[in-house]
């Protein structure tokens, strides 16, 4: 799926578009499960909006923001089970992370026409902090996405850098990192964006009169250890391609309290 010098990309600049992964079919499918699963969560008063706060924009525009996003939507839907596995995936993911691939978490993304949240720079280690930084974002694009709608703007071998310092854990200092800094990442709808999780991302606010969906996946290599015990999904640990060498830690450390 991918040539040796795209891995080797990746590994100078942090992230890595993939044209292509999923065909339209594949993308119509996913396309009709993230609406279903809005309407069931409006159905159960679930339907929140998850569009970040902070002082990244003015307070009149960020009270007109909304941004639909859940978690484990492979619990959903079959059709992000099929996409978390799916062979494309796991022939890039393999090159990028190496042979033996983990999922940590799922989630959907959805910027409404006209008023679709804005994301500021950040990066995404401090979620879920892991020893040796091989946890990547793979971002499956369900419509074209290009600067109008709000795409994603990465800032290419920020993640030499290490973990830095976030305002209050959620993004960093909006005036040294201001989101038009990002080089745009376009895409189509099937491209699949990866990226490492400390690469500085974010997207500005979604200003055309076009929907902006996205699936993203979290995958590590399970040798890679969590250093903070938090960010817990169900589920995660589990195995998209290779082995597990740890046989005492194939599943998080948790107690189901009645």
């Amino acid at each position: 799926m991918i040539r040796v010098e795209d891995a080797e990309f990746y590994k100078e600049n942090g992230y890595l578009l993939v044209k292509g992964v999923f065909n339209s079919e594949e993308v119509a499918q996913m396309r009709k499960a993230v609406d279903a699963i809005i309407q069931r969560a409006a159905m159960v008063n679930r339907d929140e909006n998850a569009a970040w706060q902070g002082e990244f924009l003015p307070p009149e525009q960020l009270k007109k923001l909304v941004l639909k996003g859940f978690h484990d939507v492979h619990y959903h839907d079959a059709a992000f089970m099929r996409a978390a596995i799916h062979p494309n995936m796991v022939s890039v993911l393999e090159k990028l992370i190496g042979p033996n691939v983990q999922l940590h978490h799922s989630k959907m993304l959805v910027k409404p026409p006209e008023n679709g949240a804005a994301f500021p720079m950040h990066q995404d280690q401090p979620y879920f902090p892991h020893e040796k930084h091989t946890m990547l974002a793979a971002s499956i694009h369900l419509d074209n996405a290009d600067e109008e709608n709000g795409c994603l703007r990465v800032v290419p071998g920020s993640h030499k850098q290490g973990p830095m310092q976030h305002v209050g854990r959620h993004y960093l200092d909006h005036k040294a990192y201001p989101i038009s800094d990002g080089t745009l990442c376009e895409a189509e709808a099937g491209d699949v964006l990866f990226f490492n999780y400390l690469t500085i991302h974010g997207s500005s606010a979604n200003r055309s009169e076009r929907t902006r969906r996205n699936v993203l996946f979290q995958y590590r290599d399970p040798e890679d250890f969590p250093t903070q015990n938090v960010h817990f999904d169900w589920g995660m640990g589990l195995m998209i391609s290779g082995e597990n060498p740890n046989f005492d830690k194939v599943k998080p450390n948790y107690q189901i309290v009645e």
